[in-house]
């Protein structure tokens, strides 16, 4: 059911690459709230994906940037603004990515050269885009950033491996950018800290599937799908969260603040 939450918004999706990407869901779903945007992806991404289905669904154009190029993101902020009409209203940034983790290199012995990759590619864009942003003045005042974390960013999940300490990164420039742009522009920015998700990024981190289950049977109202957090990204986009900004927000069915379950205990008490 639609409710027009985004009517006559403008907005930028990064990370879409196919239908079981939350950034797919979060375009599905602010398309049917009425909003106009624009979708982004590496070009490498863009080539693995099916992302002109998702554009041709939601009226939208695709603009290939590399989140970690500067130029890339100017290009990609200046071309939006001039096909959607004015400044910017909501980001999505959905992007992670760890070459340790896709090359299976335990933590206890990372490639530095691949820890500073996928570093600056699930972290350091977000301030990229964000400084970009500023400096063009191309999001409108009370607009709204929103990127997707993991609660690994908090506590341990030893096969997360890397990606923990670059979501911990990304989550501190939310609150550290959210204060600027807040004092300038009243722009709010905010993470998601969302359930295992089986995206395809997702799934390739060792072990997932049973972690899935596990953080299943913890939470008492079960894993949040994509679909899900494509809903919670859509009420942060909108006017009805206006002074919600700087906030890490669980969307993971309660899991944490779990401790244990009934159901963990009864599996283990087997």
């Amino acid at each position: 059911m639609a409710y027009n939450l985004l009517k006559g918004k403008k907005g930028i999706i990064f990370g879409a690459l196919d239908s079981n990407s939350i950034a797919w869901k979060v375009a599905e779903r602010a398309y049917e709230e009425g909003a106009i945007f624009t979708l982004t992806n590496a070009p490498v991404a863009m080539r693995m994906g099916e992302i002109q289905k998702l554009a041709e669904k939601t009226n939208a154009h695709i603009i290939p940037a590399d989140a970690t190029v500067l130029d890339d993101l100017e290009k990609l902020f200046i071309q939006s603004m001039e096909i959607l009409g004015g400044p910017i209203d909501f980001v999505l940034h959905s992007i992670g990515m760890s070459v340790n983790v896709r090359k299976g290199r335990p933590y206890t012995d990372l490639n530095y050269e691949w820890l500073t990759k996928g570093w600056d590619v699930s972290a350091v864009s977000f301030h990229k885009v964000l400084q970009t942003a500023w400096k063009l003045d191309a999001i409108a005042e009370w607009g709204s950033v929103v990127a997707l974390t993991y609660i690994a960013a908090q506590r341990t999940f030893p096969d997360y491996n890397d990606m923990a300490e670059n979501k911990a990164y990304l989550e501190s420039i939310a609150r550290s950018f959210g204060y600027h742009y807040g004092v300038r522009k009243k722009v709010r920015i905010n993470t998601i800290s969302q359930s295992p998700t089986r995206t395809t990024a997702g799934s390739g981190v060792k072990g997932f599937d049973a972690f899935i289950d596990y953080a299943e049977k913890m939470s008492p109202l079960g894993n949040a799908t994509a679909e899900d957090c494509a809903d919670y990204c859509i009420t942060l986009f909108s006017d009805l969260t206006r002074r919600v900004t700087m906030q890490n927000l669980y969307h993971d069915g309660g899991f944490s603040s779990m401790g244990v379950s009934q159901l963990i205990m009864e599996q283990f008490g087997k």
